[in-house]
């Protein structure tokens, strides 16, 4: 893969909550402008290897780079601005409006003070709130935070957004609704990461696909370039995964 072509890439990653080891020896590349998700049950890492590459953790082995240097977020406030981050835990004030929300996070962001209305506009229509921002976050659904919640990620225009399985407990209208807002991210040119244990999400969004178990990654491609890996020609992704795993995607590791 040519070295332009690679914007983010992680390779030996091990990082351990005293004596359980959370994830094993992790390498990947996400090229520009691909949405490449993370793939595994819950407890197989996902959120610890996004939270190391946000900058969340910082005691971890191994190297990440960034545009082919070194990458630090935890302790460099320059590299944290390149990224964005969706948590899986809502990041809303329940008694602010929709806009206050977007305008307290822009500011936390550094987005530039004759830039603000500008992005708090775009953000409320990537959401699809226009008509919703003046209203209390406490009297939205759980699909309208969700949304919300995105575009609190994107406020800045980062070049990398990190999205931890941002459809939990929505209804089936909020979750189309985001994945629109990421083929419209992905159209915009932003690189996303998406971590998710819907195999149908995964397949619907995503370019390549990075399979975790147990924390470590135990494979990385297309649909169809995992299907080869696993000498299962045409298999879909539920298939590959058992094959990789042993086990079905939803089982508890």
């Amino acid at each position: 893969m040519p070295a332009l072509d690679t914007l983010l890439e992680i390779h030996g990653l091990d990082y351990a909550y005293g004596s359980r080891q959370a994830v094993r020896s992790a390498s990947l590349q996400v090229r520009r402008g691909e949405v490449l998700g993370l793939l595994g049950p819950n407890g197989a890492g996902k959120t610890t290897l996004i939270s190391c590459i946000a900058g969340l953790l910082a005691a971890y082995r191994g190297s990440i780079s960034f545009a082919g240097a070194p990458f630090r977020p935890a302790t460099d406030g320059n590299q944290r601005a390149w990224l964005g981050l969706v948590p899986q835990e809502l990041a809303l004030y329940e008694e602010m409006t929709a806009r206050e929300n977007l305008a307290f996070f822009a500011g936390l962001q550094g987005v530039a003070p004759e830039r603000l209305v500008a992005a708090i506009d775009t953000a409320l229509a990537l959401a699809g709130l226009q008509d919703r921002q003046h209203d209390r976050v406490r009297t939205f659904s759980g699909g309208m935070k969700r949304r919300l919640n995105l575009a609190m990620g994107d406020l800045h225009g980062p070049q990398l957004l990190l999205l931890d399985e941002p459809t939990v407990g929505v209804d089936p209208q909020s979750r189309n609704h985001i994945f629109e807002c990421l083929g419209t991210l992905q159209q915009q040119g932003r690189t996303l990461i998406y971590t998710t244990h819907y195999m149908e999400e995964a397949q619907r969004l995503c370019n390549r696909v990075a399979v975790m178990h147990e924390g470590a990654v135990i494979g990385i491609g297309t649909p169809a370039e995992l299907a080869a890996q696993t000498q299962v020609p045409d298999a879909d992704l539920e298939t590959v995964f058992l094959k990789l795993t042993g086990k079905k995607l939803r089982d508890e590791p």
